[in-house]
């Protein structure tokens, strides 16, 4: 991997804030079951993220994709042969799988002396939004799930030199687990009984044929969800690794999916918080990652002995992890105040990007605010050496199951340079803790969440850290759509809005986005606009337009899938119809950009936006 121009030419001179975006990064490398020398990554290396193949043995790296609004959906082929990578129009995650070998396409030139394009990897199958992806390790076999408005959710079976052939067919939301190590088992997850936020699993022969089924979204007093986490990476071994809530929280169990056998592994009474895992090469132990309290810790589990054992991290988070075939882990791991950095559990740095390095931010701190639905944590963090009420940010997360963390973020770094309090709240909705917690957020959607924002706002402002008078409300996605609405239903309590790619008319939104949206949003409010007219709009940004007072700022992709562009014209026509004080920014992109330089753009357009009418 080569650094390009990523670097700007006056680092020098360069704010730290930009350095934060402008610095290379990498991810966690994925790696190939049958030739684990080979590795997969993203990286920003040439100022776009984009899919990087690596070879461990010789130390070669050689960037895979490269595309205008760059690409991050890739996957490596068990045997190391091959890279697959999802091919969409502009960020509208509507497209194809190409593959590509592992090794390049050896200098090969078509036509004209054209590079040779990638070939579809699963041929005979339209374009769609991608619904997971299952690789066999005999090098010609894929599990491929995709999703479209006309077919809903549809699963195929797809052999090299063969026509896919369906094995899966639904009107609701369902996707890839896994495929069995020998290729025999297919795990999906399906929502066929209508709640699109708790699966159940169906494990499937190659024909379609069934083999088991795990629900438990039926008779309880609540609907609780499962994961497929992956089967155990052993020949004729049919385990499968399974995340359950019948506790109140993500925790693993093991389920035999021939036998129907589910073991407990009893580690509630040993850790706190979600825990997810997933197998060591073996098969022997699992490597479990416990997330509590915004932050995560590693553990390895001995299946026969029941032995729970730390792998050492340091304290912030840990935004992915994996166990080597020689029992090591490789982990990245970053915090508010240090940027991420990919290591291993021997305490080597694994990969690293060329280039300038992102300088450190401050720390976060953790606050407890009591609330309508319980306690809620928010993550604040001030300028050094700074006193007094200071102009403050609340950076909502979107999601809305997701979570802040300890973890690097340039964005809210940039507004703490600049002599921002930032303070990110964990609202109802939020993924953490405990399922209760996050399935809190039914029925009066967005206004649960600005209740919690408000608890928080109300503890920033009384505590003295917060000027009431120049307090801004923004966030990206979910965030954004609760930017809107919070600006509309408390319309004296923000001097300010910034809302980028966000839901501003509900109804709009609901008709216009992704399937698989379209599953959600039902689940969230009970029904379809025509079903629940009335909780839609009780729901919707556009309903309290009228009564927006601060100035408002908002950005948006124009492929976005997800917060399509024509709900927010709407929303948008409506402020100007009584010229409201707004500015709009549209972008060529889908739901974010992958491209560093456009991002830092959106960053500054936000930074002088607030300058202008806020001031500090």
């Amino acid at each position: 991997m080569t650094e390009s121009n990523g670097a700007a030419p006056h680092e020098g001179t360069m704010p730290d804030w930009e350095k934060r975006f402008r610095a290379p990064r990498v991810s966690l490398p994925d790696w190939a079951e049958d030739a684990p020398h080979r590795s997969l990554f993203v990286s920003n290396a040439t100022g776009t993220y984009e899919l990087y193949a690596w070879d461990r043995a010789t130390g070669a790296q050689r960037q895979v994709t490269d595309r205008t609004n760059g690409t991050t959906d890739g996957v490596l082929s068990p045997d190391g042969e091959w890279v697959w990578w999802f091919d969409d129009k502009d960020g509208d995650e509507f497209g194809i799988w190409r593959r590509q070998p592992f090794a390049g396409h050896g200098g090969e030139s078509g036509a004209g002396g054209a590079s040779v394009p990638d070939e579809p990897a699963a041929p005979g199958l339209d374009p769609s939004y991608p619904a997971g992806l299952a690789l066999g390790r005999d090098g010609r076999t894929a599990v491929v799930g995709r999703s479209t408005d006309e077919d809903g959710s549809t699963i195929y079976l797809s052999r090299s030199g063969e026509d896919p052939v369906e094995i899966y067919r639904h009107r609701e939301s369902a996707g890839v687990g896994d495929l069995s190590h020998d290729g025999s088992l297919i795990a999906i997850e399906h929502t066929e009984h209508g709640d699109a936020m708790h699966s159940a699993l169906r494990v499937l022969r190659k024909d379609g044929s069934p083999v088991a089924e795990l629900d438990d979204t039926k008779g309880g007093a609540v609907e609780l969800g499962l994961e497929a986490l992956g089967f155990a990476p052993v020949d004729g071994d049919t385990r499968l690794l399974v995340g359950h809530q019948r506790r109140g929280r993500w925790e693993p169990m093991v389920w035999d999916v021939a036998s129907g056998e589910e073991t407990d592994l009893e580690l509630t009474s040993q850790l706190e918080g979600d825990l997810s895992a997933e197998w060591y090469p073996d098969g022997s132990a699992l490597l479990v990652v416990n997330s509590f309290e915004a932050r995560s810790e590693l553990w390895r589990f001995e299946l026969a002995t029941r032995r729970l054992e730390r792998v050492r991290t340091p304290r912030g988070t840990v935004s992915g992890a994996t166990a080597r075939p020689d029992g090591s882990v490789e982990y990245l791991w970053s915090s508010a105040e240090e940027p991420p950095v990919v290591r291993s559990t021997s305490g080597e740095v694994v990969l690293d990007a060329p280039g300038m390095k992102a300088p450190a931010s401050v720390s976060v701190g953790d606050v407890w605010v009591t609330g309508p639905g319980g306690t809620i944590h928010a993550l604040v963090q001030r300028p050094a050496d700074v006193t007094g009420p200071l102009p403050t940010v609340f950076d909502i997360h979107g999601g809305p199951t997701w979570h802040d963390s300890d973890s690097f973020a340039a964005g809210p770094a940039a507004w703490v340079d600049h002599g921002y309090m930032v303070v990110r709240v964990n609202y109802r909705g939020s993924t953490g803790y405990g399922r209760e917690w996050t399935d809190a957020l039914k029925h009066r959607v967005g206004l649960i969440e600005l209740e919690d924002i408000a608890a928080v706002r109300e503890w920033a402002v009384s505590s003295g850290f917060a000027d009431p008078d120049r307090l801004i409300l923004t966030g990206g996605s979910w965030g954004g759509y609760l930017t809107l609405l919070g600006l509309g239903t408390q319309p004296d309590a923000w001097a300010l809005g910034i809302a980028a790619v966000p839901v501003a008319d509900y109804v709009t939104a609901y008709h216009d986005e992704m399937e698989a949206l379209k599953a959600m949003d039902r689940t969230l409010l009970g029904g379809t606009p025509e079903e629940v007219p009335e909780r839609f709009e009780a729901s919707s940004p556009l309903t309290y337009v009228d009564s927006v007072k601060a100035p408002v700022y908002i950005s948006a992709g124009v492929n976005d899938p997800r917060c399509p562009i024509r709900q927010v014209d709407n929303y948008v026509t409506r402020l100007a119809a009584r010229d409201a004080v707004h500015e709009v920014y549209r972008y060529d992109a889908g739901h974010g950009s992958l491209v560093v330089d456009e991002r830092i753009k959106q960053v500054r357009l936000e930074l002088d936006f607030a300058e202008r009418h806020l001031g500090r």
